[in-house]
């Protein structure tokens, strides 16, 4: 007979994936509908935030839940300690997505200057981290995660640079002002999906080895196996 914590832990895992997987099709539908202009895309991930917020609700009840009535030991107790966390960061995940597609709505015709700012590569980066982070999770695995932290300073490197060619073209062209703050509101939202990556990534490495590389998730020769 299964006991009631496995009965609740099955039931929060559940939730936690189905999540999981609406937040990473958020994230892909928000930056399509900035590489092809589609608002279309843009108004779907706007519908879904409140099925997002739903899922973070349930999440956190049962995750109180169990730490109320049963006593976790060991992996058990971080897994649900991390999928608070992690919770937390899916949650602002699809605030961030709900925020580009909001600025896709308001940016037109942009594809010259992504050309000029290397985008493609930005989204391809923050979309690879936020889906990588995610499968870290669903399948416990530290290796993957440890590889979405690499990634962390390549994608701020891009919007270093691509913020730089930006200001750049602003300064040249008066009437792109306008258009370019808000070129550089998506690249700011970007780099803090990559920031959520890295936290979700900090977790599940956390779930696995019991070890903590928040602050550390640059360099790992310091963290012992």
């Amino acid at each position: 007979m299964e006991r009631p914590f496995d009965i609740q832990l099955e039931k929060l895992k559940t939730k936690l994936y189905k999540m999981c997987s609406l937040v990473d099709e958020q994230v892909e539908f928000a930056i399509k509908s900035l590489e092809e202009v589609n608002p279309e895309l843009a108004n779907i991930v706007l519908k879904r935030d409140s099925k997002i917020d739903k899922y973070d609700d349930k999440i956190e009840r049962i995750c109180q839940k169990l730490f109320a009535l049963n006593q976790p030991v060991a992996m058990d107790l971080r897994y649900v300690m991390s999928a608070l966390k992690i919770n937390a960061n899916l949650e602002r995940v699809g605030d961030l997505s709900v925020n580009i597609a909001r600025l896709s709505l308001e940016i037109s015709d942009p594809k010259e200057i992504y050309s000029k700012i290397y985008f493609s590569e930005i989204s391809y980066l923050t979309k690879f981290m936020i889906k990588n982070a995610i499968d870290s999770f669903i399948r416990i695995d530290a290796e993957l995660a440890r590889q979405v932290l690499s990634t962390d300073n390549k994608l701020d490197e891009l919007v270093c640079t691509a913020a730089d060619a930006i200001i750049g073209e602003m300064k040249k062209d008066g009437n792109f002002v306008e258009q370019g703050l808000k070129i550089y509101s998506v690249l700011q939202e970007m780099e803090r999906l990559g920031d959520h990556a890295t936290n979700i990534s900090e977790e599940v490495y956390f779930i696995v080895k019991a070890q903590s590389i928040k602050h550390r998730s640059d360099n790992f020769d310091d963290v012992d196996e």
